[in-house]
């Protein structure tokens, strides 16, 4: 986990009913054996991770080229509000001025209300 934890960007990858992968480049902070993404609440790997919390973790450039192999993950949803503020206190932490530019952004579009925060974990 060391080495999503340093990445400035890490490949998701959630899976289609019909079992194909699809990767998006997220940020991605982790703090303790979790490593949360934030993203908009009807993207669709959000809708893909409803059906199937099977997920994989790579870490990326920004436009999503694989700097490193795969690892297998579990992901979820979060919807509890303490996860939820442990999940932003991580990204703050960790993109700075990048993130709070993005949350205020976000509350004045009004998107901020909508946005899902995902817990992943890696499978050993």
């Amino acid at each position: 986990m060391k080495d999503i934890a340093a990445a400035r960007y890490v490949s998701l990858a959630t899976f289609r009913r019909s079992g194909a992968m699809v990767a998006t480049p997220v940020w991605a902070a982790v703090d303790g054996d979790d490593c949360f993404v934030f993203s908009a609440g009807d993207a669709g790997k959000v809708k893909r991770l409803k059906n199937s919390s099977e997920a994989r973790l790579a870490i990326c450039s920004v436009r999503g080229q694989l700097l490193g192999p795969w690892q297998d993950a579990q992901a979820e949803i979060i919807e509890d509000p303490t996860q939820i503020a442990r999940a932003l206190a991580a990204l703050r932490s960790k993109y700075g001025v990048q993130m709070w530019l993005a949350d205020v952004l976000a509350r004045l579009s009004g998107r901020m209300q909508r946005r899902a925060y995902i817990a992943v974990r890696l499978v050993d």
